[in-house]
């Protein structure tokens, strides 16, 4: 695993605290706390599923965070999609599926910050089902990428 320097994971946090403060007025802007519990996947059995996709069909995975969060470390195999929160980002989540077939399994995740002051990953399921996509589940990250993925061995790259 490349060893991921824990100042940058913890400016990312910065970013999630300046993008709620840019978004605080608008009323479009979900809690994660709004997804529902059957569509969450936890960190340890994503990270088992992934050690097993050799044998199962490999979902699309996707993060819906911050770029500088996506480049200093993600999940291989990820794309970036664009950040959730914001009308850019979900149009460039809405482009990266628009051709998928609506029963294709996707994971989405962000990271930035603690689960419930996540400003992208409720918006971005939100797209994703308002589409019509039915196999979606949200990574749920509890604290933030650095800790409950990072931290914890699981597999990441970084992007130049």
């Amino acid at each position: 695993m490349l060893a991921v320097d824990r100042r940058l994971i913890l400016l990312s946090g910065l970013f999630c605290i300046l993008a709620l403060a840019a978004s605080a007025s608008h009323a479009q802007i979900k809690s994660a706390d709004s997804i529902p519990q059957a569509n969450l996947i936890e960190p340890a059995d994503f990270a088992d599923q992934l050690k097993k996709s050799a044998a199962l069909p490999k979902p699309v995975i996707l993060h819906v965070g911050f770029r500088k969060l996506y480049a200093q470390a993600h999940i291989p195999g990820s794309d970036y999609a664009g950040p959730g929160g914001d009308e850019d980002g979900l149009k460039s989540l809405s482009e990266r599926v628009e051709k998928l077939p609506k029963d294709t399994s996707i994971i989405i995740y962000c990271g930035c910050c603690p689960w419930g002051h996540c400003p992208n990953v409720a918006a971005a399921f939100a797209k994703l089902k308002d589409m019509g996509f039915s196999q979606v589940k949200v990574l749920h990250i509890a604290e933030n990428f650095g800790t409950d993925w990072v931290d914890k061995g699981y597999a990441t790259i970084t992007s130049p």
